[in-house]
């Protein structure tokens, strides 16, 4: 038993009253010098008692959170930090360890549960704090870390950053994760403040308290990165920011060297950092001025530490060792494990790696079964026995991007992967379960991992076309299975139901897939306006008849009719075409730009494809029965190699000039520093093209490609449109829009046409449809391309009856073409995925 002693304190959280009235702590509504926190702590201190005892703390990023922690460590209490919102987390703890006092936040008040009058527990005088090793699964082990661990690494990290009293870092990890703790023990250390908050970066209202705070640093995990790039942070305004760290998983080395650039450019920082909760937090740090160079480094040893490479027994590279002060004392497993003192001296990090001529450090790979995604450390025989436990036989595999799971038997591998997902505290889509009928194994009868993790799913089939037609039919189940949240009500919105950065990714993925597209600000959006359905509130009587489209939407369905019907003759309405391939560079920039450049190349070839062959094989069709066509028309290269004069070959130059854009943009794009320069200008880039679009809209330039002279300018224009984000760079793209277009036709009507087009596409994200007629909007704007390919075979015969019918055949025609495009895809989707499936097992 522990009885009252002079134990041990953190002198960062000791001494916090001698920064006096420098800012600690700012929220949205409040702000505590270091004076009022530390009385905070000390009265709290009083509560906790003087005898030493183990207190379990539920911890959320508040003031009460924060302010128990630090009463903990200043009070000499050994303390188990667990994330507030992971209840099955608490309980196994609880019932492993039987702590002595529990506090949770409360309402500006930490709720302390005494559990039992002093303690029945040995606790070893260095002992201050014990974190999970493996996220929020629950795991009895957990890592023992002693009072001198915790001022240390503070120390080295604050040193490394040179972190200073007018530092402001906001929190956007969990105080219970160790790189997320590191940040608050590192700027305490220095008198620094911190900014508390639960908000994501996806947030504006995030961005909005980074900026009214001062703050001058964040901390990121790989997918941090993602969600930036979805709120277009090279354009925020932060001009307190003075750096940004990197840590939790290894960031791609292009990420890297992107947003190092950035930094250059704005004036803050990018610190890539390597650690493990084993060590504290941080073991390395890579020098800004390398990241350019090294990207793929995690740097050198911070300072106070040391690492070697030891080799390994039939391996090209050694595994990682570390030595420092900041090294635990050993794992604790059980109660029992807390009278222990220190048990190792060196830290085997299970990472193989090797040195860099420049002297930093590079991880090549893993020697243990553990992986780490999206920040949180996956212990793969915890995830086995978790299933073994629910009596289901299972192998795991992963990587950092996503755990696989193989079971055994015809098991409901929905309910496995909600009660998986979990219990591992990670967000739904970043696993996978397969039933298989018996688990892999090696000749030797081991599991064979590898096999399991090749069972990784394909890509998910295109929207089915009752799905494209619906719309947004299946919002609520997104949100339903990225969240784990049964009941959504018409109000929710993504932030209100618990939405975070971990579960953005995956569920803006899948909404986007529903949606043809992604709504600005959609995760604060309430559902009933991403996704119809049943609302009791009263309505304006205009939107009981009307619904609002998204524009571009709405100019592909008007555009191909306008088209078909000047074609046939039913009317004469010129500019529409011009208008579509303004909106054709606009979804482009949307939908075919984000990403990685290898997968985004990918992306895009394969949206190519989804032209070119529907094109070719309707094309290869009306050759063999008109005379209209020859096989230059086939291979989609009339506009270069077919006549100069407008015949019946030019009927699908749209088609083919619009493939020459898109082959030539994704050309360019592959290209490193052209990649790097969309991402870093992504408006500049697009005017740039629109620039060069203009030479030959000026005849200054002949392209030799009859009909390219509007095309590269409006596609490069529509492109533009889409990379705006304020309303100074919008008045810019109209502007060029207004100055351009006029005299291009030498006809108002047609020059109006593509100029009201390009407005409407620039200033009004949706446009009100009577809702009986916004199904079929959606269809024609999605089966246009084939209305247009189908047109020129079924009008001609059937405009001498009547041109309305001719238009509606043409059009119902091209639409049923669609259908069957659309369902031939899914089909050879489906087969890969089941050939590749079936493989497997």
């Amino acid at each position: 038993m522990t009885t009252q002693l002079d134990f041990l304190r953190v002198p960062f959280a000791a001494d916090l009253a001698s920064y006096g009235d420098r800012p600690a702590i700012l929220t949205d509504t409040m702000a505590l010098t270091y004076r009022e926190l530390a009385q905070r702590v000390d009265e709290l201190a009083v509560r906790l008692g003087t005898e030493r005892r183990l207190v379990a703390l539920a911890a959320a990023n508040d003031v009460d959170s924060l302010v128990a922690y630090l009463a903990a460590l200043a009070g000499g209490h050994p303390l188990i930090l667990l994330p507030e919102d992971k209840p099955a987390a608490l309980e196994s703890l609880l019932e492993a360890y039987d702590p002595d006092v529990l506090v949770r936040s409360g309402n500006g008040r930490a709720l302390v549960e005494e559990r039992r009058p002093g303690t029945r527990h040995e606790l070893h005088p260095d002992l201050a704090l014990l974190l999970s090793t493996s996220g929020s699964t629950g795991s009895p082990k957990l890592v023992r870390l002693s009072h001198a661990n915790l001022q240390a690494n503070a120390e080295s990290i604050a040193e490394y950053l040179a972190l200073g009293p007018d530092d402001r870092a906001v929190t956007t990890l969990p105080m219970s994760y160790c790189y997320g703790l590191s940040v608050i023990n590192s700027h305490l250390l220095r008198g620094a403040g911190l900014v508390l908050t639960e908000l994501s970066v996806v947030d504006p209202c995030f961005w909005e308290l980074f900026r009214n705070r001062g703050a001058t640093s964040f901390a990121a995990v790989p997918y941090t990165f993602e969600l930036l790039e979805r709120v277009g942070f090279a354009g925020l305004e932060l001009p307190g920011l003075r750096y940004v760290t990197q840590a939790g998983g290894r960031l791609a080395p292009e990420m890297v060297r992107r947003y190092a650039g950035l930094g250059r450019e704005k004036g803050w920082d990018l610190v890539v950092m390597y650690g493990q909760t084993e060590a504290t937090a941080r073991m390395a740090y890579l020098p800004p001025g390398l990241a350019a160079t090294v990207p793929g480094a995690i740097g050198i040893p911070i300072p106070g530490g040391d690492f070697r490479i030891d080799p390994v027994a039939g391996l090209e590279h050694g595994e990682l060792v570390y030595t420092g002060p900041n090294i635990m004392l050993g794992y604790a497993e059980s109660a029992e494990d807390l009278r222990s003192g220190r048990t190792i001296e060196e830290l085997r990090t299970g990472d193989l790696a090797r040195q860099h001529p420049t002297g930093v450090y590079e991880v090549v790979g893993r020697r243990s079964r553990f992986v780490k995604i999206v920040g949180l450390r996956v212990d793969l025989g915890q995830v086995e026995k978790i299933l073994a436990d629910l009596g289901v036989q299972a192998a795991s595999s992963g990587t950092d991007d996503g755990l696989v799971v193989a079971v055994e038997g015809g098991h409901d591998t929905q309910l496995l992967g909600k009660v998986l997902a979990q219990g591992l505290g990670l967000p739904r889509a970043a696993l996978q379960i397969h039933a298989v009928q018996h688990l892999p194994r090696l000749a030797t009868g081991k599991l064979d991992y590898q096999a399991v993790q090749a069972l990784t799913r394909p890509d998910p089939a295109p929207p089915s076309v009752d799905a494209a037609a619906d719309g947004p039919a299946s919002v609520r189940k997104i949100f339903a299975d990225a969240l784990e949240v049964a009941d959504i009500a018409d109000g929710d919105t993504f932030v209100s139901l618990g939405g975070d950065s971990l579960s953005y990714v995956a569920a803006s993925v899948r909404l986007e897939r529903a949606l043809g597209h992604l709504p600005p600000d959609w995760h604060l959006t309430p559902v009933r306006d991403l996704e119809p359905g049943p609302r009791t509130a009263p309505v304006r009587k205009l939107r009981r008849f009307f619904a609002p489209l998204e524009t571009s939407i709405v100019l592909r369905a008007v555009g191909i009719v306008l088209i078909v019907s000047t074609h046939v003759g039913l009317f004469t309405w010129q500019g529409a075409a011009h208008v579509l391939m303004a909106v054709a560079g606009y979804n482009f920039a949307r939908f075919q730009l984000s990403g990685e450049r290898v997968p985004r190349l990918r992306r895009q070839l394969a949206s190519l494809a989804r032209i070119v062959v529907p094109s070719i094989v309707f094309i290869a069709v009306a050759y063999l029965v008109t005379d209209n066509y020859t096989p230059v028309n086939i291979l989609l290269l009339n506009a270069i190699l077919g006549p100069e004069a407008v015949t019946t070959q030019w009927h699908f130059w749209f088609i083919e000039i619009l493939v020459y854009l898109i082959v030539g943009m994704t050309a360019l794009l592959a290209v490193p520093w052209v990649d790097r320069a969309e991402r870093r200008f992504p408006l500049l880039l697009p005017l740039a093209l629109t620039g060069a679009g203009l030479l030959t809209r000026y005849e200054l330039i002949d392209p030799g490609v009859p009909h390219t002279v509007p095309a590269l300018w409006l596609f490069a224009l529509g492109w533009a449109i889409a990379r705006t984000r304020t309303v100074a760079q919008r008045c810019l793209v109209s502007a060029i829009a207004v100055l351009t277009v006029p005299g291009f036709f030498d006809n108002a009507t047609r020059e109006g046409t593509l100029l009201a087009g390009i407005l409407l596409l620039i200033w009004l994200p949706g446009i009100p449809v009577p809702k009986g007629l916004r199904r079929l909007t959606v269809v024609l704007a999605s089966a246009s391309l084939y209305a247009y390919l189908v047109h020129w075979l079924v009008y001609p015969p059937l405009a001498g009856i009547s041109p309305a019918l001719a238009v509606a055949a043409s059009l119902a025609v091209g639409a049923a073409y669609w259908v069957v495009c659309l369902r031939f895809a899914n089909a050879v989707t489906r087969r890969r995925a089941r050939s590749k499936k079936t493989a497997m097992r």
